[in-house]
């Protein structure tokens, strides 16, 4: 029998013993289930995975798993949506490719997926003193313009560097939401989008659902290969590339000094734009990052996209394009179809967040944290998982990019350890198109502490041990 209907089976056994239990009652230790049914610790936590995903069951890591509580059952008046399946019929779903989770994890289980600051690591208090002055402003309720703050655009100007100004850069609300205009107002619905694969799947779902087909381009130590990148917009006529030369996600790769100019220069030979994800401008290690390409770019080239809610706060929406020419023009006119403005007060206390010392000081503290955690994570990882190999240790930004031994599934591997009490991505998502092997994303960002990450490799390394004696 096959490991996969071995897993059913057994799920098919728990589903109709736990009918007979209540709610809250407990089910058999992982031991005694092996023992009972004749199946691996492999079998077991999978099949308790899967009815963890249905919420059959509750694991609570340290105790054991429970009955969940019961859905209601619908009544016989209930809706009938069925309709909708028809109504929406050819019209692309693809919604799973964010990249901050949006679940609320289990109690027990680290969050390591996803790609927010634990609250520990957020300015709350310089937050709520921004806000709070912010809302004392007599206009603050007032319409803000189109385009933005005129502070904070300058500010926004100032942090770009090069030539930019504060007529390049238009205050959006995040930076999911503008990816998404800006790939409906770059290419045309069926059209060709350039990718880095891996890449960010919150991109590749924005650019399936704005209607384009993403293509994509191989990275390697140094970052997307220029010469790959010629190619393919050689072959494909596409006139808009999407990438992260700046601590890329989820590789945490640097684009090379003599890379950065390169691949300007070929998407400015195949008259295509350039979108710089500058997501982890604020997110070093320490060390100073490249600046952004946007700066050094004076031909219109480079759109650069940045967001205040990786280094801040997830409800702290404000972010910001960076454009010239004509498609600032287009991004405007979009803006009046789509939301009109972004909220003022928290475009003021955006402008007062970053206009005190309390901003730099953060941000300080906040790469001191993240270099300390991902040193501690790389550390235990390296003890409690040796056969998993560390692509590279980052200079910024809030996670780590592990390849599994050769025959590993990370789908089941990254269900394995949710099992285990630990939440991770599996790298098959950050792929456009076949994955180039087998890799989980593993933050260090959302846990709570130092701690929390070296239980979370000592789970891994549960994980890790029950696999390698399955294979």
């Amino acid at each position: 029998m096959s490991e996969s209907s071995s897993i059913e089976t057994l799920a098919a056994i728990l589903r109709a013993e736990i009918a007979r239990l209540a709610p809250g009652d407990r089910l058999p230790s992982s031991r005694d289930l092996i023992v009972r049914h004749g199946v691996g610790p492999v079998t077991v936590a999978r099949a308790i995975a899967l009815l963890a995903a249905e919420g059959v069951v509750v694991t609570r890591p340290g105790s054991g798993t429970y009955v969940a509580p019961r859905r209601p059952r619908p009544t016989a008046d209930a809706p009938d949506m069925s309709w909708q399946a028809v109504a929406l019929a050819g019209r692309d779903s693809d919604t799973g490719g964010s990249d901050g989770t949006s679940e609320t994890l289990p109690d027990g289980v680290i969050a390591m997926a996803g790609g927010y600051l634990h609250e520990s690591l957020q300015p709350t208090r310089a937050l709520g003193a921004a806000l709070a002055r912010a809302a004392r402003r007599p206009d603050a309720w007032h319409r803000a313009p189109t385009a933005g703050l005129a502070p904070l655009r300058a500010i926004f100007a100032r942090l770009a560097g090069g030539a930019v100004g504060p007529e390049d850069v238009l205050v959006t609300g995040g930076a999911q939401g503008a990816l998404s205009t800006l790939f409906r107002a770059i290419a045309p619905p069926g059209g060709p989008v350039l990718v880095e694969s891996p890449t960010y799947p919150g991109a590749l779902a924005a650019a399936r659902a704005a209607g384009l087909r993403p293509v994509p381009v191989p990275v390697d130590d140094d970052g997307i290969r220029p010469d790959l990148l010629a190619d393919a917009f050689a072959m494909t006529g596409a006139r808009l590339m999407y990438c992260q030369p700046t601590v890329h996600n989820p590789t945490g790769a640097m684009l090379s000094p003599g890379r950065r100019r390169q691949i300007v220069d070929v998407a400015r030979a195949a008259g295509a734009f350039l979108i710089e994800d500058d997501f982890a401008r604020h997110l070093g290690h320490g060390a100073p990052l490249p600046r952004a390409l946007v700066a050094d770019d004076r031909d219109g080239t480079v759109v650069n996209l940045t967001s205040l809610t990786k280094p801040a706060s997830p409800s702290l929406r404000i972010g910001a394009v960076i454009a010239r020419g004509p498609v600032m023009r287009r991004l405007q006119a979009m803006r009046l179809v789509d939301d009109f403005f972004i909220a003022r007060p928290l475009q003021e206390a955006a402008v007062e967040l970053l206009s005190t010392p309390a901003w730099d000081r953060h941000l300080r503290t906040l790469g001191g944290a993240l270099r300390e955690r991902c040193a501690t994570l790389a550390d235990a990882l390296a003890h409690e998982v040796p056969d998993w190999t560390l692509t590279r240790l980052p200079a910024g930004g809030l996670h780590l990019w592990l390849q599994l031994p050769s025959g590993s599934a990370d789908s089941a591997v990254a269900a394995a350890a949710r099992a285990h009490g630990v939440a991770v991505d599996a790298g098959a998502r950050y792929y456009p198109a076949e994955p180039q092997g087998s890799y989980l994303r593993v933050g260090f960002a959302a846990a709570a502490d130092l701690s929390e990450l070296t239980a979370a490799a000592s789970r891994l390394g549960a994980v890790a041990r029950e696999a390698g004696r399955h294979r």
